[in-house]
């Protein structure tokens, strides 16, 4: 029986590495940011700022697309 790949190779392997260490440090530095947040704040305001962050972030991607698709 032979084998007709040659596999994933480097390129894929160190994409993948690179993209779970970019999520890892992203997620560290989220939870010390909501951390810091509970301890100023207490649960439900850090919860209410991380939901205002998350909407203005979900009204600025909406703006962006209503202008590339011509809405706007």
């Amino acid at each position: 029986m032979s084998d007709d790949g040659d596999g994933l190779g480097f390129k894929f392997w160190g994409g993948l590495i690179g993209i779970i260490v970019a999520v890892a440090v992203g997620g560290m530095i989220m939870f010390l940011i909501f951390s810091r947040a509970v301890y100023a704040w207490g649960f439900l305001g850090a919860f209410l700022v991380l939901g205002a962050i998350v909407l203005l972030i979900a009204w600025i991607y909406d703006r962006k697309t209503q202008r590339r698709v011509g809405y706007d």
